[in-house]
């Protein structure tokens, strides 16, 4: 029988998994449900040393011989410090050493409480990766537990050899053994290929080829990072889902259409292909955290771990363009046909969903509202013949880009904030001689007020203001009352104008308050040939 500490039993599933076949125990009770499980693991050959400072040592020289790593486990308080120096040695000599410290609860730490010092980061300067894995009281919890303990054990052999630290609080009591077999853990893998060939993704396009509903997820990317002719011939093989923010395929709605589905579960797809960064959509992400036991498959330069969908199985450490190079090289030495009628049911299906999503949204009527003039503004943009670059800003800006943008977008999307859009579309007008649109709400507009108050900016900067007097986007979050707590202090109401602040900068200002005015508004914006910034102010409040 194993403990009935989860936290435990996924550690000690997952190295099992992740082939640990030794571990070096020290004395304690803390500690103690931990080396329970190892010993009743079956498949880790335990070895007890009572002193710290040679436990560690005892493990190094085991690693050293054959390069597997080897686990060392203590218990609370200062026999964590005493393993440093083995550490250290192994830091420095890059050996692969699991340093797994029992710990006392986050909330003894620091009061007068029996060992308890503060171990989480203990180990920081010689370690690869530290990680904790709290007791989870539910889902989310577990699998962040399950996601740390794969993202510190695989660290191991990540760019070469070294020690990882791994912190397990306990509370007691901790000696109840009443779980009879320890669970089946999601276990992540991570491909480190020198020069891609195809062998490398053997795994990956044995899961590709099997899959009846395959998606490719593309996060947002630089332009040109990947070659759309890549991506043309793919879909012919799997769903291909973009956002603006990627700008790839023709399917770049998934989660508006979602949001109008009735039923969602036929759109689940049965494996996934995740390149590239952040996506803006909340519906993709909840449908793609709804696959169980189906293979997802990350692809980034950096081969971190990002599961983003919470259901990651393995990381191809390269570039996007290289794997997708060489997956379209692999499927046309194979079979593709067959393939290609295997997933015709799922594509159509998405297609068919897209196409009466994209016939809806061109019926929109011309009425003064952030999406109509999000779609005047894309409209018009696309009878330009000289070039420009478009950047909007978050939260509402960029969900309307997503609908109506046919070109790709830049955002600031890598932590979603309020500040810096118009910032950075101001630095982005200096270097270059292209037109910059910023497309902007107006708490992110204000917040940011001073990116204009700079005498080198030039006309080629163009603001389109969406002023709907405060954060309407908070008036669409599920569960929040509908008061005047969320009009005053969560939506930040107001009735500000942004005329002096252009005034005082020396930047042209228009405010339109009706369709009509708002359409010749946007031609003025893209034609203007002034030498200052030019900023369209939308009343829509």
């Amino acid at each position: 029988m194993y403990s009935n500490k989860e936290n435990i039993n996924i550690l000690t599933s997952l190295l099992v998994a992740h082939g640990v076949r030794r571990a070096v125990v020290c004395p304690g009770s803390r500690n103690a449900p931990i080396v329970h499980n190892l010993v009743k693991s079956g498949c880790i050959s335990c070895y007890p040393v009572t002193d710290e400072r040679s436990a560690g040592f005892y493990a190094l020289g085991m690693a050293l011989l054959d390069g597997n790593a080897v686990a060392v486990c203590v218990t609370s308080g200062s026999a964590l410090l005493n393993l440093l120096p083995a550490v250290a040695e192994a830091y420095y000599q890059h050996v692969p050493l699991i340093i797994i410290s029992a710990d006392r609860p986050l909330a003894w730490i620091d009061q007068q409480d029996g060992q308890t010092i503060r171990q989480q980061n203990a180990l920081a300067d010689f370690v690869k990766k530290a990680v904790t894995l709290n007791e989870p009281t539910d889902e989310t919890q577990r699998w962040h537990c399950n996601r740390l303990a794969n993202e510190a054990l695989i660290a191991t052999n990540h760019h070469g050899l070294g020690p990882v630290h791994i912190n397990v609080p306990l509370s007691e009591p901790l000696f109840g053994y009443d779980v009879p077999t320890l669970p089946n853990e999601r276990t992540i893998s991570r491909h480190t290929p020198h020069s891609l060939v195809e062998a490398d993704l053997n795994e990956l396009m044995a899961n590709f080829r099997k899959a009846e509903k395959p998606m490719i997820v593309l996060g947002q990317m630089h332009p040109g990072s990947v070659d759309a002719s890549l991506v043309k011939a793919l879909e012919g093989h799997a769903v291909v889902v973009s956002e603006v923010l990627s700008r790839f395929g023709e399917l770049q709605n998934a989660d508006e259409l979602l949001a109008m589905c009735a039923e969602t579960a036929p759109y689940i797809p049965d494996f996934v292909l995740y390149l590239g960064g952040h996506l803006i959509g909340k519906n993709l992400k909840s449908l793609l955290r709804q696959m169980h036991n189906a293979p997802q498959w990350l692809v980034n330069e950096s081969g971190e771990v990002v599961d983003t969908f919470m259901n990651l199985t393995a990381i191809v450490e390269g570039k996007p363009n290289e794997v997708l190079s060489l997956m379209v090289q692999m499927m046309q030495q194979a079979d593709g046909r067959q393939h290609e009628d295997r997933t015709k049911a799922y594509r159509q299906l998405w297609q068919t969903a897209h196409n009466a999503y994209r016939k809806q949204l061109n019926q929109l009527a011309p009425t003064l509202s952030e999406g109509y003039t999000v779609q005047c503004f894309e409209q018009q943009l696309q009878q330009v013949g000289h070039a420009f670059e478009v950047h909007y800003a978050n939260s509402l800006s960029v969900r309307l880009a997503n609908k109506y943008a046919q070109h790709h977008v830049w955002c600031n999307r890598g932590v979603n904030g309020i500040e810096g859009s118009l910032s950075t579309s101001a630095g982005m007008s200096l270097v270059t001689q292209a037109n910059v649109y910023c497309v902007i709400g107006d708490l992110s507009f204000f917040y940011d007020q001073n990116a204009i108050w700079n005498t080198r900016l030039r006309g080629n900067l163009r603001i389109l203001l969406l002023n709907n007097g405060g954060g309407k986007i908070f008036q669409h979050v599920k569960g929040m009352p509908a008061d005047d707590i969320r009009t005053t202090f969560v939506s930040a109401e107001h009735n500000t104008s942004a005329q002096g602040i252009c005034q005082q900068n020396g930047a042209k200002h228009l405010l339109v308050d009706n369709v009509e005015a708002l359409q010749t508004g946007i031609t003025e914006l893209i034609n203007y040939d002034g030498e200052r910034p030019f900023v369209l102010e939308v009343n829509l409040k």
